[in-house]
């Protein structure tokens, strides 16, 4: 049998059609379904690839919350099936959290400065389901990262990314023109009754297209485009990591027609990105724009640069000179949310200063409100006071369930794969990159548990994949030297 030598990549990149070499000894077996009488055989990354394509299906039917732990059930299977499993580089870093969110449960009996004691079993539900989604997520990754280019390329996961970016784009437009569009969930009809109506299964059950809220000075309800997510806010965070991957896997790897198709869409998503009145998504792409054009110009694209920065300048023009522009202007002007957000901030950095190395397991609410601690819920006001530490943004929620250890672990991962992968000069290292700086930022305004943690962390078993087949391809050092005895180092670190 004839080999092909596939072409040396440029130096820090890795062409996306060459094959990684799989890990030694082991290899994932085709899933195969074997009904009596006939047989049908699925492709080996199928729980990947249902997790994506029908994600619309899974937000329709109520379980999106519960997807991922779901599918992460056959990869595992898959996984142990196949023998050893392989890590990505910092994956001690990544463990040493998931040790505290279990060590963290020691804590939820305790009450943290200025929030309410904590009672009944709703706090051990909800770290229960907690460690679920940080589990299932550490899953989905170590089986992107163990799957091989025949199982499942890297530049098909791409367009699986960029699907799901056509996706919110469509549910942005349909949440942004008809917000009290909504419907309760099928699974609703067959649920019993003690458990639908949980307070969190039952917002599970009441699907809706956008969330409805006051924001803009003089209007009665700004309607804020969250399909196909529950919160506009997982929207917006999910949208601005989608689009990057819809960008690179439809614009920059696609062909003419998807090419076409890739920038008509991302023009397209300009609509509802505006109407979600997303500050933190309008920073985030603030951010991708600034940093893509450095990542260009320290590889001198200028001729690339050039097209950003006038892709940039059309689409300002567009947002001044249409309504756009008025809504984007009034909501810089509205920061109705900052006294909240602020006084949640600092009572989740008061909360790890009284417990700092395990915190108190999961979120609590606070005393009163952000004005006063006489002003909490009641009957003739629901919508008063007691909003829970942890939930404006996923670094507060580890400090408060986790305390720092949790929150410099966190850290400690995705900054530890900023720095690793940074000589990948290639479209999914700096998009790759660009998703871990993202998920960084947004830990400030956002949440980051189901799928913003998975995109996450599918994005580093992305990276990781295109490291371990640039240094495959790589010249090899001679013997005897420096580099050579570094390059034998981490050959044999990451086997």
């Amino acid at each position: 049998m004839s080999t092909v030598t596939p072409p040396r990549p440029a130096r820090g990149s890795a062409p996306v059609d060459a094959a990684v070499p799989p890990p030694a000894g082991a290899r994932l077996a085709p899933a195969v379904v074997r009904p009596k009488g006939w047989s049908l055989r699925l492709p080996t990354a199928w729980p990947l690839i249902a997790l994506f394509v029908l994600y619309p299906l899974w937000w329709a039917l109520g379980v999106s919350s519960f997807v991922f732990v779901i599918f992460a059930v056959p990869m595992l299977v898959q996984m142990v099936r196949r023998g050893p499993v392989r890590v990505p580089p910092g994956f001690g870093i990544w463990l040493v959290l998931l040790l505290w969110l279990v060590l963290s449960a020691a804590m939820l009996g305790l009450t943290a400065p200025n929030t309410l004691p904590p009672g009944g079993g709703g706090r051990y539900i909800g770290w229960a389901i907690r460690l679920a989604n940080f589990v299932s997520m550490t899953v989905v990754m170590l089986y992107v990262y163990n799957l091989g280019e025949r199982e499942l390329s890297r530049r098909r996961i791409v367009r699986l990314f960029g699907f799901m970016g056509v996706v919110v784009v469509i549910g942005g437009w349909l949440g942004s023109l008809f917000p009290t569009l909504g419907f309760v969930a099928p699974l609703r009809f067959i649920l019993p009754h003690s458990i639908a109506s949980q307070p969190f299964v039952a917002s599970l059950m009441d699907v809706k297209f956008a969330q409805v809220q006051q924001v803009l000075e003089g209007e009665a309800s700004s309607p804020r485009p969250s399909a196909p997510f529950t919160y506009t806010n997982s929207w917006g965070e999910n949208t601005a990591i989608l689009l990057i991957w819809l960008i690179v896997g439809w614009v920059v790897l696609g062909k003419p027609l998807r090419r076409l198709a890739g920038v008509a869409i991302a023009l397209a998503a300009i609509f509802p990105i505006i109407y979600s009145l997303n500050r933190g998504l309008w920073i985030g792409l603030g951010i991708s724009a600034v940093y893509v054009a450095v990542r260009l110009a320290l590889r001198g694209r200028m001729v690339v640069l050039g097209g950003l920065a006038l892709a940039v300048g059309l689409i300002g023009v567009l947002i001044v000179a249409t309504p756009l522009g008025r809504t984007f202007d009034e909501r810089l002007q509205n920061g109705h949310s900052d006294d909240i957000r602020t006084t949640l901030s600092e009572g989740a950095v008061t909360a790890a200063n009284h417990s700092p190395i395990l915190g108190y397991g999961g979120n609590r609410a606070l005393i009163g409100s952000n004005r006063s601690i006489a002003i909490g819920k009641s009957d003739d006001c629901k919508q008063c006071g007691n909003r829970e530490l942890g939930s404006n943004g996923q670094l507060w929620a580890l400090l408060v369930g986790q305390g720092y250890v949790g929150a410099i672990a966190y850290n400690g991962f995705f900054l530890f794969c900023l720095w690793r992968y940074r000589r990948d000069h290639s479209a999914i290292g700096i998009a790759g990159s660009l998703v871990l700086i993202l998920m960084l930022f947004f830990q400030f305004t956002y949440g980051a548990l189901e799928a913003t943690l998975a995109y996450g962390l599918i994005s580093v078993a992305l990276l990781a994949r295109n490291d371990r087949l640039r240094r495959a391809l790589a010249p090899a050092p001679p013997r005897g030297t420096v580099a050579g005895l570094r390059a034998r180092l981490e050959a044999a670190g990451n086997n």
